[in-house]
């Protein structure tokens, strides 16, 4: 058995266990055992540094799970569009390939809790169905292994899919969706590392939430998979309680550059039942953004993203940087709030300098979400979901609910272009 099959074995998962490990009521304890079970891993249990810090809520079972009754069991309608098991065909190009119902450590915000650790729903026995799936689908060129944990597979049980799905001429790429460099770096050895190696390109999602996560083993982990040249790209998850706050993510985010692991995706959390205690509002991912921009590299930024309640799939969100677009001029602010005019291309008659009004909208108050100029032809509304924020154009900041003006807000302003001609 290798070190992180038995620290598999040592984790605190039992009733009894959570009662005495963090003082939970029994009854209580039982009902989220009920719920969604527990497992927490030797090491990822060591970076608790105290009760209710970021390692805990994302570990430690909470009466808050058993109080929420208004979220969804799958809120990305994953299931609807599962054609055959173990697979999930959302996007043209790419699919969902669950291998394992087995997780290192099951987070308490995760958004696939109804199958997560239960294998009558993720059966390794439907892979044969799924593989057929993927060979017929010529349009398949990406297939995303996740779960569960791909990693909690034994090498040889992972290579065998692996070789499988290499077979497959049309698809071109392989992506591993792992907690396990964050959850139980122990997992990545070398023995692992080369035998993914032999199937490139192979590229592998993992998922830090906080600097405390990035420790000498997790860096270790993530080095071996870089050396191994399988990029490693991190998908984290905002919040409340975690890392909901600009310089947390600023730490994470630049930290996993320095252990070679690319910021890829920032999502907002789903609106998963027993994890809305987690949830942030929109306002407070857009503000850690624009709180990022220009402030870092840009290769610490991630893409911020809505994964659509409904199947929709993920929509990036944004600052508002465009203030204003006509079939002239875009017009802009940058990160420290500085305007600048640029020019459509199509417009190449001399010019000189001028001054141009822009309009800064004000957000309306509408508890619907309702705003003028939504992100986007469908708007997004307070919740982020593309029903309830009917937007009509362009990439405004009013299709979220507000009725609070942006700071230092003017009716108008004078904008001056810089001079130019043509010659």
């Amino acid at each position: 058995m290798e070190l992180w099959q038995q620290m598999i074995r040592d984790s605190v998962h039992s009733v009894d266990q959570i009662v005495e490990k963090f003082g939970i009521d029994k009854t209580v304890a039982e009902g989220l055992d009920e719920f969604f079970q527990a497992r927490i891993n030797p090491y990822y249990l060591s970076l608790i540094r105290e009760p209710g810090d970021p390692i805990w809520k994302q570990c430690v079972p909470d009466k808050a799970e058993l109080d929420d009754i208004e979220g969804f069991e799958d809120p990305l309608q994953e299931d609807a569009m599962s054609p055959v098991p173990n697979i999930t065909h959302r996007y043209p190009d790419r699919a969902l390939f669950l291998t394992t119902s087995q997780c290192g450590m099951y987070c308490r915000f995760c958004t696939r809790k109804r199958k997560v650790g239960n294998s009558d729903k993720i059966s390794m026995k439907e892979l044969e169905s799924a593989f057929k799936y993927l060979e017929k689908h010529t349009e398949i060129r990406d297939v995303v292994m996740s779960g569960g944990d791909p990693l909690m597979l034994t090498d040889a049980m992972l290579e065998k899919i692996l070789k499988r799905l290499r077979q497959i001429p049309h698809i071109e790429i392989i992506r591993i969706g792992s907690k396990m460099p964050c959850v139980l770096p122990h997992r990545i050895t070398q023995k692992l590392v080369d035998m993914i190696k032999k199937y490139h390109p192979i590229y592998v999602n993992t998922h830090f939430n906080h600097p405390w996560e990035i420790t000498p083993e997790s860096t270790k982990a993530c080095g071996m998979l870089a050396d191994a040249g399988i990029p490693v790209s991190n998908q984290a998850v905002l919040m409340r309680g975690v890392n909901d706050d600009a310089e947390v993510m600023r730490e994470l985010f630049t930290k996993l550059l320095k252990i070679r692991v690319r910021p890829y995706y920032l999502y907002m959390a789903d609106e998963t039942r027993g994890a809305n205690h987690f949830r942030t509002s929109l306002d407070k991912g857009l503000e850690i953004m624009q709180k990022l921009r220009g402030y870092t590299s840009g290769l610490a930024i991630p893409h911020f993203v809505i994964d659509a309640p409904g199947g929709g799939g993920k929509i990036p969100i944004l600052p508002q940087y465009v203030l204003h677009r006509d079939n002239d001029r875009v017009v802009m602010r940058n990160y420290k709030g500085d305007i600048f005019v640029y020019r459509e291309a199509h417009n190449d008659e001399k010019e000189s300098e001028t001054s141009i009004p822009i309009e800064l909208v004000e957000k309306k108050d509408d508890s619907n979400g309702n705003g003028t100029n939504g992100n986007g032809s469908n708007g997004n509304g307070s919740n982020g979901n593309g029903n309830n924020g009917n937007g009509s154009n362009g990439n405004g900041n009013n299709g979220n609910g507000s009725s609070k003006k942006p700071k230092n807000y003017k009716e108008k302003i004078e904008v001056t272009e810089i001079s130019s001609s043509n010659n």
